[in-house]
């Protein structure tokens, strides 16, 4: 069957019926195909340092124009004096209006990557699971709600989550963190089924331990879970780069994730057991570390 290519960016999209994008199109840009993002509009949260930077720097490698968004101004302005980009810091959740007006247009690529992972289970304050679940999944919310009108006008949009593996499994020592990644997850999922057909890309980036400040504040858990396997920023964000130029929903940086979570959907209480051990050797741990 003839498939005609699908419009990339710097390009006018042909005016066919308002919501013609069709899975054909979608396929034309698998198999080894490299997405073109040259003078694509691209917006990074959290992109001061770890992830968010290295996804910032790989976009602009590929020709991108991209805007540094993060809490720490500081940090933001340094990535984007490096990489040739424009910084915009402020809160993640209302970004959306800035970076249109310091991209001079629309926003092609939306990078949804500022979080935070406080520990704690029930017993933290609601403070505590208001600020994971406003950052983890609401900014994502916000976000899309502003950019899908423009996006599904023009019948094209990428929405890239940085989620985590803890949003396919569970984080031992924060309830808050892990409960808002698997939203966070879903949110993502739902996006895709429900606006697909209609030219929205979607990426779910899913890494375990990588090496940034998140993970060096994690502490005992961070140390016995993630570090052994911990990877680099740059890491994730090539993976990253792969799923978009394959069209692929989910971004696995380490591979493992894939086989963890089938291992808990196909035998779940298995499952349970080999984390519950994980979290009795953390509190072993912790015994001892107050022992001393």
């Amino acid at each position: 069957m003839n498939r005609r290519p699908r419009p990339r960016y710097g390009t006018t999209r042909p005016r066919h019926g308002p919501h013609e994008a069709t899975a054909g199109d979608r396929n034309e840009t698998k198999g080894g195909h490299m997405e073109n993002l040259r003078d694509a509009g691209v917006v990074v949260t959290g992109a001061g340092g770890g992830i968010g930077a290295a996804l910032a720097r790989a976009f602009t490698a590929r020709g991108a124009r991209v805007v540094v968004n993060d809490l720490d101004a500081g940090k933001a302005e340094a990535v984007a004096r490096e990489i040739g980009a424009t910084a915009v810091p402020g809160d993640a959740s209302d970004i959306v209006a800035a970076a249109r007006e310091a991209l001079g247009g629309g926003i092609d690529v939306f990078c949804a990557n500022a979080g935070i992972a406080p520990a704690g289970g029930p017993e933290a304050e609601d403070a505590v699971w208001d600020a994971a679940w406003d950052v983890n999944v609401m900014a994502h919310v916000r976000a899309a709600r502003e950019l899908l009108p423009e996006w599904l006008e023009r019948g094209r949009g990428r929405f890239v989550a940085t989620v985590s593996a803890a949003g396919m499994l569970t984080m031992v020592g924060s309830a808050p963190y892990s409960v808002s990644k698997h939203a966070a997850l879903a949110f993502a999922e739902w996006l895709s089924v429900t606006y697909r057909h209609r030219g929205i890309d979607v990426h779910a980036v899913c890494p375990q331990g990588v090496r940034t400040d998140m993970l060096a504040s994690a502490s005992t858990a961070g140390d016995l879970v993630l570090s052994p396997t911990a990877i680099e920023p740059e890491d994730v964000a090539r993976a990253t780069l792969e799923a978009v130029d394959a069209g692929r929903f989910l971004v696995l940086p380490h591979p493992e994730v894939g086989r963890y979570a089938v291992a808990r959907a196909s035998d779940t209480d298995k499952w349970l057991d080999g984390m519950n051990h994980v979290q009795r050797k953390l509190e072993t741990i912790q015994r001892d570390q107050q022992v001393r």
